[in-house]
């Protein structure tokens, strides 16, 4: 089957990896343009290109996906199927209703819940205990096409968006080439989403900062859904915190939310505006990852001094 993959990220590397072992002709990869990263202000590629360029896959880095140009391309190419995963763009009606076997998107989520940018991340950072990934065919909505296949997995109390991101996206690695066999065999059929519908919106920085008047769980599951970007971050004085790892206790807050009650040898305990959370790891800006109680120790930080939210 003749497919065009569009995708970015690392998250879309294990699909696109699937397809090319699994003898699918992927003839050409669609992914973002190059961009500017880091302090170095070098230029870096898409995940996804970088793995086509070791596969000798046509690359196509188009800056608009709805110019003339880049639909005649698409159209010369004449796919059977178009293959979407974390992409980053919605794509038009006319490269929708281009393939003969349609448009398939793999979604990390149980659609409708979690429509859009940041899936892994948000169901994380509101608590959900478990998550999934679903395959669907793309209408020109966010996310509203009819589902194909899903699966679900448990959200591990330890699971960051970086663990988590790793696991769906091998799952859906396996749920894609699934859901093109049994298009092959017509044995799956669409099913429009039913049930409440939610949105996981792009992550911005500002998604990052901790407000201490939160509760301990909410700050722990923001720490852990914005591991490793943007970072869950306050500020010690005027200096830039972000928390990796951390610890909600069983001990009650017994000060301002943001003061730090407690000093170990390895931990930072701060009360919150309900509950107290262990740091045990966090990176202040500039320097590297270190435990709580050394960052105290390095800052003669005493029991009582507070982090800020600004």
């Amino acid at each position: 089957m003749r497919i065009i993959f569009f995708g970015t990220p690392d998250f879309a590397v294990p699909s696109l990896t699937s397809l090319v072992d699994a003898g699918e002709d992927v003839v050409a990869v669609v992914t973002q343009p190059d961009r500017i990263k880091g302090r170095g202000h070098k230029l870096s590629q898409p995940p996804v290109k970088e793995h086509a360029i070791t596969r000798e896959i046509a690359v196509l880095q188009p800056v608009s996906i709805r110019s003339a140009e880049f639909l005649d391309t698409v159209l010369r190419l004449m796919p059977d199927m178009i293959v979407v995963v974390a992409f980053g763009k919605i794509l038009p009606r006319a490269i929708l209703n281009l393939p003969p076997k349609g448009c398939i998107n793999v979604h990390a989520s149980i659609l409708p819940k979690y429509r859009g940018a940041a899936p892994i991340q948000w169901a994380i950072v509101r608590g959900e205990r478990t998550t999934g990934v679903t395959t669907m065919l793309m209408d020109e909505g966010l996310d509203t096409g009819d589902t194909l296949l899903m699966e679900t997995t448990e959200i591990l109390p330890e699971d960051s968006a970086l663990t988590l991101g790793g696991r769906l996206s091998g799952m859906g690695a396996r749920l894609l080439l699934e859901t093109i066999g049994r298009i092959r065999e017509g044995s799956v059929r669409p099913v429009p989403q039913s049930g409440e519908a939610s949105y996981a919106p792009i992550i911005r920085k500002e998604h990052g900062r901790i407000d201490w008047n939160a509760s301990a769980p909410d700050i722990h599951n923001l720490t852990r859904g914005m591991y490793p970007w943007p970072g869950a971050f306050c500020f010690f004085g005027r200096e830039k915190v972000t928390l990796i790892k951390t610890v909600i206790t069983e001990a009650a807050a017994k000060s301002a939310p943001g003061t730090i009650e407690m000093i170990s040898a390895n931990e930072l305990r701060v009360s919150t505006g309900e509950g107290s959370l262990s740091i045990v790891e966090l990176k202040p800006a500039g320097k590297p990852a270190m435990s709580g109680g050394a960052f105290a120790r390095g800052r003669h930080i005493r029991e009582g001094m507070r982090f800020e939210h600004q």
